[in-house]
């Protein structure tokens, strides 16, 4: 990293993998991240105690902030001082906050960011509605913006309940591994997609170089999350924000489990693990070791970090419109550290 690593690392931004070839620009986008915070700190404030309690629990519990990071970066490539790149780094992440409200309570989650969730504290109905006042939040701000922000952010909210509808629903006759694919490309590639897009759109970006950022913005999405997949398999610490196997013990089917339920290899190896997942969710203890031991030595997972890196690879070529500068150089450093970060 740069020579501002350090303001980075306080907004807890140190791990995602950034290089930045100029100190110039890292100081700016750590600039208008600690602004981002401040905001989103006054922005979930209500005159309720109870909703600004709730509302204010995950912002303070954290996270990437992967998607302002993203409004940031995208707004290099216009005017990243322009007052109206905060507030859409506001309208992405609010949203993104209150589908995390909503998650917790379709997964019926104990936990968020290490702190209990909101549903567990307060119930599902407040869980709920708190997350519907969020979405209220960001529908005010992108009012502010003007009828181009309002607009994208409504289409990109009806992709992210579609992903979730697709989720829920199952691949209903679908091919899994498409099924899966798409949802992810709803859930989480068309918010950092907008993102991306917002920044260079209210920075001020010409035309073209917006849709190569929106371009980019879906398709790394799309990658960091297979990524985040893999790592709940693969490491051996809580690299991925949660104990190792998670996915494997809830029953979550995410890339590598799809793709060894759906493998014809016929070694022992092989068999063993299709056996054990088609039993659904793993909790017994001894049986949850076994089929995370098989994973990590399974082609599935050689397969899905190959998947992995192709998206990083197919993220870096939606870049070629943008001008070589150091902006593009740290987002081409972030599809390098998606494609390595499984090993």
């Amino acid at each position: 990293m740069g020579g501002t690593a350090e303001g980075l690392a306080a907004l807890g931004l140190d791990t995602i993998g950034l290089d930045f070839a100029d100190a110039r620009v890292e100081t700016s986008v750590a600039t208008m991240l600690a602004s981002v915070e401040t905001e989103l700190r006054r922005n979930v404030e209500s005159a309720d105690p109870l909703v600004a309690e709730a509302a204010l629990h995950l912002t303070q519990a954290g996270g990437k902030r992967f998607r302002p990071l993203l409004v940031a970066l995208g707004a290099q490539f216009g005017d990243p001082t322009a007052p109206e790149v905060v507030s859409a780094a506001l309208v992405v992440e609010l949203t993104h906050l209150a589908t995390l409200y909503h998650d917790d309570v379709m997964d019926e989650a104990p936990v968020r960011r290490g702190a209990q969730s909101a549903n567990s504290r307060w119930g599902n109905s407040v869980a709920i509605l708190v997350g519907d006042f969020l979405f209220a939040r960001a529908a005010d701000i992108a009012a502010e913006l003007g009828p181009e922000a309002v607009r994208l952010q409504a289409r990109t909210f009806a992709r992210l309940v579609h992903g979730q509808i697709a989720e829920t629903v199952g691949p209903r006759g679908a091919d899994p591994v498409r099924h899966y694919l798409h949802v992810i490309a709803e859930k989480t590639g068309s918010l950092i997609a907008t993102s991306a897009r917002f920044g260079g759109l209210f920075g001020g970006a010409p035309a073209r170089h917006v849709e190569a950022l929106a371009g980019y913005g879906e398709t790394i999405g799309v990658a960091f999350q297979l990524s985040d997949d893999l790592l709940d398999i693969a490491s051996e610490s809580v690299q991925s924000g949660k104990t190792p196997g998670t996915d494997l013990r809830e029953g979550v089917p995410t890339l590598p489990v799809l793709y060894a339920l759906a493998s014809e290899d016929g070694d022992a190896s092989s068999a063993r693990l299709r056996e054990i997942l088609t039993l659904g969710p793993v909790t017994d203890d001894a049986l949850h070791a076994e089929a995370l031991g098989l994973l990590r030595e399974s082609p599935a997972l050689k397969r899905a970090r190959e998947t992995v890196r192709s998206y990083a690879e197919e993220a870096r070529t939606c870049l070629a419109p943008l001008p070589d500068t150091a902006p593009r150089q740290a987002l081409e450093s972030l599809c390098d550290f998606i494609a390595d970060r499984t090993g």
